[in-house]
């Protein structure tokens, strides 16, 4: 186990480290930079807003500089935002983010997996055609257009609902609906397609003839098998609805980390767009590396193959 985690440990950290890199090496290769679009600047001040970010520097004194920076979390000062460290605007901007990517998440497992395991319980029976029904919607709809779609339903037509803004819990009804459809609809497939095949298993139907209950069987031999898969989606999932919170952020008008990164992006804040990159690959990276963890302490056959192995 302690070796386990050890070697994914440093296959995480290399990993960042080559994201780190490919992120500052890529955007200095972008033309241009963020004082370009200024309006007649005076070639004095454009040498002095230079020398002031450590730009007139060669490429690898600023690679390095930059880099000693992010392992102490410091990732610098916004070029379009004067007086502001990237630092503080993640710490400003990422509790809203997480906070609707947790309420997104929770909307996701819960009906997603309640979804799926009826489905399969029900299989070749209306409800599970009307849940596949679902999932082929809410997968094939863009997150996008089903925000454009609540807030004028819920918000403009019904008023059940504020359109936009963040403040309270009302508030966060509809984007996180909006971004919890298209996880809610996967996560109910895959649920469905592990519960099928589970129930077919033949310990399912030694335990349904020593005459043990339906819940007690669907709770300690059903569902802890078939939750394996959903168990693994769970890294890139937390990771793509907090990324994909993005769209989602700058139409609902939530002052999130995904609206800082659109902003970026608009105004060439170089030093604010690989912050966020970086960030956002951490939390990847870490959600896949404690998905791993997870899978190796819930499914002991990882153990027995490696045990294999190893002999």
């Amino acid at each position: 186990m302690f070796k386990y985690v050890v070697k994914k440990f440093i296959l995480l950290v290399v990993s960042l480290y080559i994201v780190i890199t490919a992120t500052f090496f890529l955007m200095h290769l972008i033309p241009g930079d963020p004082f370009t679009e200024e309006e007649a600047i005076p070639q004095e001040i454009l040498r002095a807003l230079y020398h002031h970010f450590h730009l007139e520097e060669p490429l690898p004194v600023q690679y390095w500089n930059y880099l000693k920076g992010v392992m102490v979390g410091n990732f610098g000062p916004s070029f379009k935002y004067q007086g502001r460290m990237v630092s503080d605007i993640i710490r400003e901007g990422f509790p809203v983010s997480c906070t609707l990517g947790l309420e997104a998440l929770f909307l996701a497992l819960a009906v997603g997996i309640t979804c799926g395991a009826v489905a399969a319980l029900k299989r070749t029976k209306w409800e599970d055609s009307l849940t596949m029904i679902g999932a082929i919607l809410g997968i094939s709809v863009p997150s996008f257009l089903l925000a454009t779609f609540l807030q004028y339903i819920f918000a403009m037509k019904l008023d059940l609902l504020p359109v936009a803004r963040w403040g309270s819990f009302q508030h966060t009804i509809l984007p996180a609906i909006a971004l919890a459809a298209m996880p809610t609809a996967f996560i109910a497939r895959l649920t469905r397609s592990s519960m099928v095949e589970v129930l077919q298993q033949d310990y399912i139907l030694t335990a349904k003839s020593k005459g043990l209950s339906t819940l007690r069987i669907l709770w300690k031999h059903i569902l802890r098998n078939a939750l394996l898969p959903v168990v693994t989606y769970l890294g890139p999932l937390i990771a793509s609805i907090l990324t994909g919170s993005f769209v989602v952020e700058k139409i609902f008008g939530i002052p999130g980390l995904g609206q800082w990164f659109v902003l970026s992006v608009t105004n060439r804040d170089y030093m604010l767009i690989m912050a966020i990159t970086i960030f956002y690959s951490f939390i990847l990276m870490f959600s896949v590396f404690s998905v791993d963890i997870l899978y190796f302490i819930l499914d002991p056959r990882i153990k027995l193959w490696k045990r294999s192995n190893n002999s």
